[in-house]
């Protein structure tokens, strides 16, 4: 498929829709008359660019606006039948999700303009580094420390002994337990979390190793323990500093026989599991003061892995930022389309003591809060960076010159129409230039 290809939704009359789009030059374009059609088309090849032709009585527009909300990404233009836009439904779907709007008759020059100009966008959007992340890795990013990681894990996951991986809270630690098992030969088998410091330790005992019918009081029927269930596969045993000692010596048991008893049992059970455990905390200090078995430390520290903090891996912010703000797409503001420069720098700027976790925190409260087309470092509750004399010299040559610019061309006696094409821009982004720079508009323009 062509980089300058576009995707036309015509609803009802695909062969008149094309047209319009097709009198741009140097577009291949694609022309869908329904909603399936296009949504097959856009998994078969993603395109940057989108056209939605809208007719006053087209029907519903529910459908085609939760399209275009899925389909965020697509810089789409709509062009639009002057009496659909004097309908509120319309405006409103053309405000919320297109980028630029025409009326008919279409300005085939101005078209060519808007086209390129949202190739342009989308290309800029693109920039934003992807991580490369292999198939099956959920570890994104390109830091060396995010890299190394990934190579640890893929030789880590071709063992069989236990596995502790050590990292601050939010790192992601489950997320390293996840890839370790699905590198390797138990992947096909289950994965098995548990939170160590989330259940209660009256219940501990029951819950990792299960019990009889009639074990103990309510014991109506034998269960399954979470360990017994893993087996085959991988156990997760997150918070694993925070396990009460007496619970440690049968984990320790269990690492060593390879078994569980359940309560009220007279038989073990074998049970062909891998131990991978995580802590936040310093388990040999913990050793150290007697509220973590020694002998168990070493049963579970035979490999290590260590998750490195998201201030230690800060070019991963721009790509883990992408991500979240594409897999949480649905939450966000209507007209969001990622975040400004401003914001990517704010994000550098900051020291995420919560790491991964909190910012995923900051990004969703963003995409909801957000009241422009990008996320600024408000939004994100973030300080945006101080500017420098050099950045504010270059931002106050820049406002002189677009000032100059359309003070100049105004006049001349030319339409809005051809300085818009003259200046590079859409005539609406020249009425919003002359609004910005406080610049009137002659009567003689009006209209034109």
């Amino acid at each position: 498929m062509s980089t300058k290809a576009l995707l036309c939704i015509s609803i009802g009359d695909a062969a008149a829709g094309g047209e319009f789009v097709r009198s741009a030059p140097g577009w291949e374009v694609v022309v869908a008359s329904e909603l399936p059609v296009a949504e097959r088309l856009l998994l078969e090849a993603p395109l940057a660019v989108g056209v939605v032709m809208l007719c006053a009585g087209a029907g519903t527009l529910d459908s085609l606006a939760a399209f275009l909300r899925k389909h965020w990404e697509v810089q789409w233009i709509a062009i639009c039948h002057p009496t659909a836009m004097q309908l509120a439904p319309y405006r409103e779907l053309v405000h919320e999700h297109c980028s630029d709007f025409h009326t008919t008759p279409v300005d085939v020059f101005r078209l060519a303009h808007t086209l390129g100009h949202a190739q342009g966008v989308a290309a800029l959007r693109n920039c934003i580094p992807c991580s490369g992340v292999p198939p099956r890795m959920p570890l994104l990013g390109h830091s060396k420390e995010i890299l190394r990681l990934r190579q640890q894990i893929t030789r880590v996951a071709a063992a069989s002994a236990p596995v502790l991986v050590r990292g601050e809270s939010g790192t992601g630690k489950e997320l390293v337990a996840r890839a370790v098992h699905d590198h390797s030969a138990r992947a096909g088998g289950p994965f098995v979390p548990i939170n160590c410091a989330a259940i209660a330790p009256s219940l501990l005992q029951s819950e990792l190793f299960g019990y009889e019918r009639g074990a103990f009081t309510g014991a109506a029927r034998e269960k399954c323990g979470l360990l017994e269930s893993a087996n085959g596969g991988s156990v997760f045993l997150d918070e694993i500093g925070d396990l009460p000692l007496e619970q440690q010596s049968s984990l320790l048991r269990f690492l060593q026989e390879k078994s569980v008893t359940r309560l009220g049992a007279t038989r073990s059970v074998a049970v062909d599991a891998r131990v991978v455990a995580a802590t936040h905390v310093d388990l040999e200090a913990s050793v150290a003061k007697g509220t973590f078995r020694e002998d168990l430390y070493y049963r579970l520290n035979v490999l290590s892995l260590d998750v490195p903090p998201l201030r230690r891996r800060k070019e991963d912010l721009a790509p883990l930022a992408d991500h979240f703000f594409r897999k949480f797409a649905a939450e966000r503001a209507p007209r969001l389309k990622g975040f400004s420069m401003g914001a990517l720098a704010a994000l550098q700027a900051h020291d995420w003591p919560g790491n991964v976790r909190e910012l995923i925190n900051r990004v969703r409260r963003a995409m909801v809060m957000a009241e422009g087309r990008l996320i600024q470092p408000a939004d994100l509750m973030l300080a945006g960076p101080v500017p420098s004399a050099d950045g504010e010299r270059l931002g106050r040559v820049r406002v002189r010159a677009e000032r100059s610019a359309i003070e100049s061309s105004l006049g001349n006696g030319k339409s809005v129409t051809l300085i818009a094409q003259e200046l590079g821009v859409s005539r609406m982004t020249l009425y919003r230039l002359m609004a910005k720079h406080g610049i009137p508009s002659p009567a003689r323009l009006r209209g034109k």
